[in-house]
């Protein structure tokens, strides 16, 4: 299974409403992440799943990337995803879904994505690699990978993305 892991894009400083899970995508994250949505695509990975947090700039963030990559499935929605999650639970969750060999894209927030990352890298939970607004890792994990360390194949800054569009 390859699992990729891409932080939402730029995202107002308040909602309307006034709750954190409510904030939009900001005009220039919702420009922004077309671009490195095509740039995505460009990489010619095609995703079996996609995972979203429930917060609205997550599902913002994914929605231009399972455009551009032809995604022909629905979003999953998953609080295995919130920035306070435990990063066993995303993991528990995959391994119970049976996915295969094929490509994941889990749609989330620091700090959970850079405690996955570092957990996914180094095997441990207590690990945390930041990660930059709208990059993406991809890590290639052989089996359970609740279980498994997994190999990092690329992390692209959104920059890099967007030159790929």
């Amino acid at each position: 299974m390859r699992i990729h892991l891409l932080r939402h894009a730029e995202a107002e400083e308040r909602s309307e409403s006034g709750r954190d899970e409510d904030r939009p995508l900001s005009a220039e994250g919702m420009k922004r992440m077309r671009a490195i949505a095509h740039g995505m695509a460009s990489l010619g990975t095609e995703f079996v799943a996609i995972y979203v947090s429930p917060l609205l700039r997550a599902r913002q963030t994914a929605e231009p990337v399972a455009l551009a990559c032809r995604f022909k499935g629905t979003l999953k929605e998953t609080k295995g995803l919130v920035p306070e999650a435990n990063v066993d639970a995303i993991l528990h969750e995959l391994a119970n879904a049976k996915v295969g060999k094929g490509d994941v894209l889990l749609v989330g927030h620091q700090p959970h994505l850079g405690r996955l990352f570092g957990r996914l890298s180094t095997g441990r939970s207590d690990i945390e690699i930041p990660m930059k607004k709208a990059s993406l890792a991809a890590f290639e994990v052989d089996g359970d990978p609740s279980l498994d360390r997994a190999e990092l194949r690329y992390f692209l800054s959104p920059r890099i993305l967007e030159k790929l569009s």
